[in-house]
């Protein structure tokens, strides 16, 4: 959407799985919109370690930063497809970005709520409702990250993150149909779980 408001089509720069978008500390130039595919940001901890800080999905725009040297890697997760975003006449973002600026940093207040106080089992049906939303509140939701990737976001080993994707299953909350397709069997079972 926020991609194609000029008049000239923008071009589409292709990414495959695991490729680097853009690393910390680089120059911030450039916003990007997710045409298709998905997108993890991140950062590595002294110790080696990677912390997940945000997941992009189709249609969302990201790249923002408060100064102009980048805080995080980004890095597509499935084959995904970008176009730049641009800056309007006067080298500035729009008033449309900004106020997506605003809603990005409240997704992350949010989510330093939910890994810091919630229970594994609220921390991963907080995550499944906020992607359902983010899709379109859709039944069968697309699951482009690892679960190695949600641990990594919520704060969890991959094993409790399976742990509590079959306890949901067995709850009759959710029905995986693959490893990146589930199915929400009880949308307000799952949104109580996650409040």
């Amino acid at each position: 959407m926020l991609a194609k408001q000029c008049n000239r089509p923008r071009p589409i720069t292709m990414h495959s799985a695991e490729a680097e978008i853009y690393a910390q500390s680089e120059l911030a130039k450039t916003l990007y919109h997710i045409e298709f595919g998905a997108v993890r940001i991140y950062r590595l901890l002294a110790d080696g370690r990677r912390q997940v800080v945000a997941f992009h999905i189709a249609g969302e725009t990201f790249g923002f930063e408060a100064g102009n040297v980048r805080s995080f890697f980004a890095e597509s997760i499935v084959p995904t497809g970008l176009t730049v975003v641009d800056l309007d006449q006067d080298g500035r973002y729009s008033s449309q970005l900004m106020d997506l600026a605003l809603r990005e940093m409240i997704r992350a207040q949010q989510h330093l709520l939910v890994v810091g106080r919630q229970s594994a089992l609220e921390k991963v049906a907080v995550f499944l409702v906020d992607l359902a939303e983010r899709q379109g509140d859709l039944d069968v939701i697309d699951i482009p990250m690892t679960r190695t990737d949600i641990g990594d976001y919520l704060g969890m080993t991959i094993e409790t993150v399976s742990r509590n994707l079959s306890k949901l299953r067995d709850d009759g909350i959710l029905r995986l149909h693959s490893s990146r397709s589930i199915e929400i069997l009880k949308p307000v079972h799952l949104r109580r779980l996650s409040n």
